[in-house]
């Protein structure tokens, strides 16, 4: 069975006519927003455009030519937008590079997609070429976005000045015959995937590729033409490359750019957006903080707060039915409104209409949670290599524990093993220079494969977990760890959990606690240690812990449940290479990583049920 989203609803194009179509449509003054000084400073439409235009002339100035490839090396900001539009109006292709990687895979990148030249957002990362330089041989220009060349040839200021000073009626002309020209099927991007397996490929995403992706989306989300967005998932990952930052654009939704993760729960309130892009993992902090607070409150505080989910919860069953809530019901949730949920609304600013979540499984239940909150998450899937959107819910077509209904133009379909393929003019062009690798991807009749399980219900597109992850234990029962692990993780007790078990006699879990939550209660239970080490060590918090975990596994099958527990002390980092730049488990590195305490849990070999008595 093929599924579709119908037939696609624009032409073919390029970024290029979304980028002037979109200046000319909404010449507005907050086209993008970045704080300075303390508050934040709106750049126009018309400020964007003419810093666009002098970015790419002073490019041609250094030598930089159509078909050349130029690399992005920043966190999210302005200048990263303004240099990606200039690229693209140069028929150049542009390199962004997450900038929490290190020099030797930035200096992979560098090589593999034979750039000319560096956009650096600083010190720290022009340091970072410096070292590597060398090994680059194609590398000709660092650019760095500071006010200092330090480290790099030259700053953005000078490449913008240099640009200028060629400004002329004729050089404009030239610039915007040649950005016109730019043909829908031209390679657009190179982004280099974060591998959770295996070293990164470079996927070649077309101007149409993207300029679909953008079309379909638009009318699948509604945008009331005064939005705004707070932009902070890396601009390197293609869900906010086209989400974020060309979707935004072409909707006429103001960007602005928070100082950093960390700044997120401040800009939220000085922003103050209608849209917020992230990954499940803000949402399962988001989630864990609201419980710790309730939990922590006293006896009065923490009744209303549960009266208020149980009545949110019924409100939502009847709403997800397809009903409307009165009577008693809806008084009851007017009253929770105001007591509960609208302090959690005041913290996302108060102006909030979608969440959107990609990137990873989202838990139903935390969904379900921020749906009868009043704080709707439309949760989406897709791939570097789809560019990225395959399907999404949408307020017209909603199913929690599903990622949706295909968006226009693409299909969808299930293979014979459960894998989910899709076509359409979503897909990439190929991995740059790997051949085999692409027609390993791409089949003959131009179905990608995902490398996701899934399953199709009534249209709505269900992922149940990754193909490379599912555990086949000794006894040959295959598991799905992902929905597993986001069952433990709605524990206010429990960070991170990732299980092993695949080819052992039974699946077990390492669980990184939340510190928060444990060592309040340690505190409250007498249980004093100065390091958190010594506290996992100690029976009462082990007992604890697996306690809380055997609470969230009880209704598995007796095969799926984890039958040992071990406590890590401190979270996944991407520092450590545990996670990739977009939060993800890299399992293979954890495995290796935690052999010591996994080969533990496996020395007696016993079976035990975290359960007793339980499962199917």
């Amino acid at each position: 069975m093929i599924v579709t989203g119908g037939p696609r609803n624009a032409a073919p194009g390029t970024l290029n006519q979304l980028f002037f179509d979109a200046v000319s449509t909404y010449n507005k003054p907050d086209a993008l927003q970045v704080k300075r000084n303390g508050r934040y400073e709106p750049l126009s439409h018309a400020t964007v455009e003419a810093r666009v235009r002098r970015t790419a002339l002073g490019l041609e100035e250094l030598g930089v030519r159509s078909g050349d490839r130029v690399a992005i090396l920043s966190e999210n900001r302005p200048e990263w937008a303004i240099a990606d539009f200039a690229c693209l109006q140069l028929g150049v292709t542009d390199v962004p590079i997450y900038p929490n990687l290190p020099s030797d895979q930035i200096a992979y990148v560098l090589r593999d997609s034979g750039a000319v030249a560096i956009f650096v957002s600083n010190a720290e990362q022009a340091a970072k070429v410096a070292s590597i330089r060398g090994e680059c041989p194609t590398l000709r220009h660092v650019i760095t976005f500071a006010d200092s060349a330090a480290g790099a040839d030259l700053t953005f200021s000078s490449l913008e000045t240099s640009g200028a000073a060629v400004d002329t009626d004729a050089r404009r002309g030239v610039l915007r015959d040649r950005a016109v020209g730019v043909r829908p099927d031209d390679i657009a991007t190179l982004i280099y995937t974060s591998g959770t397996t295996g070293e990164p490929k470079g996927v070649m995403l077309t101007h149409d590729n993207i300029y679909s992706n953008v079309a379909a989306s638009r009318t699948a989300v509604p945008f009331e033409g005064n939005d705004t967005c707070l932009s902070f998932l890396p601009l390197s990952h293609i869900f906010e490359r086209m989400a974020g930052h060309y979707l935004m654009f072409a909707t006429g939704t103001s960007i602005a750019y928070a100082e950093s993760v960390d700044a997120v729960p401040l800009n939220l309130t000085e922003v103050r957006p209608t849209l917020v892009l992230s990954v499940p993992r803000l949402y399962e902090k988001m989630y864990a903080r609201v419980l710790e607070s309730a939990l922590s409150g006293g006896g009065v505080k923490k009744q209303i707060f549960f009266w208020a989910r149980r009545v949110a919860d019924r409100w939502a069953d009847v709403k997800l039915a397809g009903g409307t809530p009165t009577g008693l019901l809806a008084l009851q949730y007017r009253i929770a409104q105001k007591l509960v949920f609208s302090k959690l609304q005041a913290r996302t600013g108060g102006r909030l209409r979608y969440f959107v979540s990609g990137g990873a499984p989202l838990a139903p239940e935390i969904n379900k949670f921020f749906y009868a909150a009043g704080l709707v998450i439309l949760e989406g899937y897709g791939l570097t290599e789809t560019s990225p959107v395959i399907a999404v819910n949408t307020p017209a077509n909603f199913r929690l524990g599903t990622v949706g209904k295909p968006i226009a133009g693409v299909e969808v379909t299930i293979a014979a093993d459960g894998e989910i393929l899709t076509r359409g003019p979503h897909v990439m062009k190929g991995y740059y220079n790997k051949p085999t690798a692409t027609a390993e991807a791409i089949d003959s009749e131009g179905w990608f494969h995902t490398g996701d399980i899934g399953e199709l219900r009534d249209g709505f597109l269900a992922i149940t977990d990754r193909k490379k992850d599912i555990i086949v234990t000794a006894g040959g029962k295959n598991i799905a760890p992902q929905p597993i692990e986001n069952k433990i993780k709605t524990n206010k007790f429990v960070s991170q959990a990732v299980m092993i078990g695949d080819k052992r006699k039974f699946p077990v879990v390492l669980v990184v606690p939340n510190w928060d939550s444990l060592e309040k209660w340690a505190k409250a239970q007498n249980i004093l240690s100065t390091e958190r080490a010594q506290l996992l060590a100690m029976p009462a918090i082990r007992t604890k812990m697996e306690q809380e975990v055997q609470s969230e596994v009880a209704d598995l099958a007796r095969y799926e449940m984890p039958k040992k527990v071990a406590l890590l002390e401190h979270d996944f980092s991407i520092e450590r290479g545990e996670l990739t730049p977009t939060l993800k488990v890299k399992r293979r590195v954890v495995d290796k990583t935690y052999k010591k305490e996994i080969d533990d849990l496996y020395a007696s070999g016993e079976e035990t049920d975290l359960v007793p008595g339980r499962g199917r």
